[in-house]
């Protein structure tokens, strides 16, 4: 298995990702990690480095503040770009990123290229959750596309299922669809018309699910557009962060409230660590014709390495085949049900944006 890391991307780059590859690459015998950047950068970084590491240069850099698409098309030698060219190729299984989320969500259309049958690939990163399993949620698609169709969220339900079953070992995962109730008729339109497509997919569809009940594990994958997703997972941050200060105002107040700190930090510190995105990697983008992992901005050497072992783990089980294999199926399903002849009232319904029953 070759692993590509686009060196160059995140906040602390290229320290991070020369640190986290020295770390997976020692663990991991079986994998060969190719680190893709400035090669003066990183040489020093790496040392002696082990049998399994290497470098490949890239001369460019894209940064977070460059438009993606002009980015993607013009920095032909940028390290994103390079790492991306090299799945497309053949010459890496994989590749991860911490860098410019939209140029790499660019990079994945572009240049290593979309599924057969996929319409969006989805961004899917993890929801850590409190309950006791702390298999957390994995939900897309939380901002790489912001409008979507009802046949979008059935595929965004499959792939999350998969990736599921396949990444992390759960039997059977939970998918719910993210609405403003739990019964089937609640939501807008779009909720409306995929609750029906989603019913009739080989998962295990728990129906709707509300924003309020994610955190307490309600189901394994959770799917939404990329508007209502990244607004779920901002507005989850920011509370996160927000109790997080208010109990550090609290517990340093006074010095009966120290002591009481004192007591409870262990305890404190286990929840951050729960809450921590540095434990579950990154987030894959699905639908693309190999596998692309996006690492979070802020990735230090452990997040690189939680990475490394995630596309790993991927590689192993076939993830991107086993999805391929799936989509094609759900086409073919498709095509066979726009060949039937309709009636003039089922034509009204599908003019009209409603799903066909019967």
């Amino acid at each position: 298995m070759i692993i590509a890391i686009d060196a160059m991307g995140g906040d602390h780059a290229p320290d991070s990702a020369a640190a986290g590859a020295l770390q997976a690459a020692a663990e991991w015998s079986d994998i060969t990690i190719k680190l893709v950047g400035d090669e003066a950068k990183l040489a020093p970084l790496i040392g002696e480095g082990k049998p399994n590491l290497q470098i490949v240069h890239a001369g460019e850099v894209i940064s977070g503040d460059d438009e993606p698409v002009r980015a993607v098309r013009r920095k032909k030698d940028a390290s994103m770009v390079v790492a991306g060219r090299m799945v497309k190729e053949g010459e890496a299984d994989a590749m991860i990123s911490a860098g410019n989320t939209g140029a790499l969500m660019t990079t994945g259309l572009l240049v290593v290229g979309r599924m057969q049958g996929v319409e969006r690939p989805a961004l899917a990163p993890m929801i850590p959750t409190l309950d006791e399993s702390g298999h957390g949620t994995l939900a897309l698609d939380l901002g790489a596309n912001m409008d979507a169709k009802p046949e979008h969220l059935a595929q965004y339900a499959l792939m999350g299922s998969l990736y599921r079953e396949k990444v992390h070992g759960i039997s059977n995962p939970r998918v719910g669809l993210l609405n403003v109730g739990t019964e089937p008729g609640k939501g807008n339109e779009l909720t409306k018309a995929a609750f029906p497509l989603i019913s009739e997919l080989p998962i295990n569809f728990v129906g709707n699910v509300e924003a309020r009940d994610i955190l307490d594990g309600v189901c394994d994958v959770l799917v939404c557009d990329g508007f209502a997703g990244n607004i779920l997972l901002k507005a989850l941050e920011g509370t996160a962060g927000a109790v997080f200060k208010l109990l550090k105002q609290e517990l340093t107040s006074s010095f009966k409230a120290k002591i009481g700190a004192a007591l409870v930090m262990p305890q404190l510190r286990g929840l951050r660590s729960k809450m921590d995105y540095k434990e579950h990697g990154g987030a894959p983008l699905l639908g693309l014709n190999g596998l692309v992992i996006k690492a979070h901005g802020s990735s230090d050497a452990e997040a690189i390495k939680n990475a490394v072992r995630q596309a790993k783990l991927a590689l192993e089980n076939q993830l991107v085949s086993s999805i391929s294999s799936s989509m094609q199926i759900m086409v073919q399903k498709s095509d066979e049900t726009d060949g039937q002849d309709l009636t003039y009232e089922q034509e009204n319904e599908q003019i009209s944006g409603k799903r066909v029953t019967d």
